[in-house]
């Protein structure tokens, strides 16, 4: 798969916001910070699509970026971030039933990717997402950022502890990513083409 179109198409807090259900989605989530944005744009090959906050926690919205609109079009949505500390609980509440409200009445969605920095285990938090979108079959490939930051050895070592953190199935796939280094893409290409196409 190559995207040569993408452009944001709805900016959303609430259904009503929302671009018609009339697509298939894949959606990307991950903790503030993990690197969504840089990698949404490394895969879309617009350095601005999804604008990289200097302020983790600030992005509060769920965006809607639609590809490919000349030919099989889809859209890939950018989930907010979870599990900046100083988000207030108010928001964090709030987060919680926008994404919720989202995940579980989008009939168009067919898998959410979830990031997770490949130099750390998953916080409760990733578990907690994680187990939610295994919950209602949503639960895409894992994809492990930042992998420039560790060797060959180490980035095998750390998806492993990420596959036992989050209790993935052995057959679930973990997609160690570099938007600096620019490698991963075609995977995480690969991996929404067999979604979409098999959705």
């Amino acid at each position: 798969m190559k995207i040569v179109q993408s452009e944001i198409v709805a900016t959303a807090v609430r259904p009503q916001q929302y671009p018609a259900d009339n697509l298939a989605e894949v959606a990307f989530a991950g903790r503030s910070n993990v690197g969504k944005s840089s990698l949404l744009n490394l895969i879309t090959g617009r350095k601005n699509l999804a604008r990289v906050s200097a302020s983790p926690g600030k992005t509060q919205t769920i965006n809607f970026y639609l590809v490919n609109k000349d030919h099989d079009p889809f859209r890939i949505v950018d989930l907010p971030g979870y599990g900046y500390a100083k988000v207030s609980k108010k928001v964090t509440q709030d987060w919680g039933e926008m994404m919720e409200t989202f995940l579980t009445g989008r009939q168009g969605l067919r898998k959410v990717f979830q990031l997770v920095d490949i130099r750390h285990k998953p916080t409760a938090q990733d578990v907690q997402m994680y187990n939610f979108l295994k919950y209602y079959d949503l639960d895409g490939p894992v994809i492990a950022t930042k992998a420039d930051k560790v060797s060959k050895r180490e980035a095998q070592k750390q998806m492993q502890i990420i596959r036992k953190t989050l209790d993935m199935r052995q057959d679930a796939a973990i997609l160690p990513v570099s938007a600096l280094k620019k490698t991963g893409v075609d995977q995480v290409l690969a991996a929404i083409e067999e979604i979409v196409r098999i959705g």
